[in-house]
């Protein structure tokens, strides 16, 4: 018999038609995920210490939280201007047709874009919402001209210039 702990959600997931518990939502883990975000390679110490926890009990929460999907990976944060990539747009791409073929081409040439670090399919008026990185405006140019009108299959380009990010969890 499962016990429920007040203030702590318990997410169920059917596998072979057995319920087996997946990683608790509850505050603790929240804050483990925080922290987390914050600095990837905090030491389990620290991170037992800014949670609350002992050692042990914060490990087996991360482990955890990392069986069950809910943390699928470590990165680095890379500082784009000293990569010689602080030049940031968002742009919203309108395609002519809405056949899967030309969604698949349209996907392809950005995958192949190393200036395109998103590319999203969504609703709305347009169909995709890219981030690209690149050094400057000229090759910002570049990529618009080269790659984006090029595409036989792009109607419409928008394009949005970040002029600062005060908020970013990626950074």
């Amino acid at each position: 018999m499962t016990r429920f702990v007040p203030n702590e959600i318990a997410f169920w997931c059917v596998s072979n038609l057995f319920l087996q518990p997946m990683a608790k939502n509850d505050r603790i883990n929240h804050q483990i995920l925080q922290e987390l975000t914050r600095d990837g390679r905090i030491s389990n110490l620290e991170l037992a210490d800014r949670v609350g926890l002992s050692p042990s009990a914060c490990l087996r929460r991360v482990q955890d939280l990392e069986r069950s999907g809910v943390i699928t990976g470590y990165r680095a944060v890379l500082d784009r201007d000293a990569m010689g990539n602080g030049f940031v747009t968002y742009i919203g791409v309108g395609l002519g047709e809405h056949t899967k073929e030309a969604q698949k081409a349209f996907e392809r040439a950005m995958d192949e874009a190393p200036e395109v670090v998103e590319c999203h399919n969504i609703t709305g008026t347009i169909e995709y919402l890219l981030r690209v990185e690149c050094a400057d405006l000229p090759s910002y140019k570049r990529f618009h001209t080269d790659i984006l009108g090029t595409s036989p299959y792009v109607t419409a380009i928008t394009t949005y210039v970040v002029m600062g990010s005060p908020k970013d969890l990626r950074s």
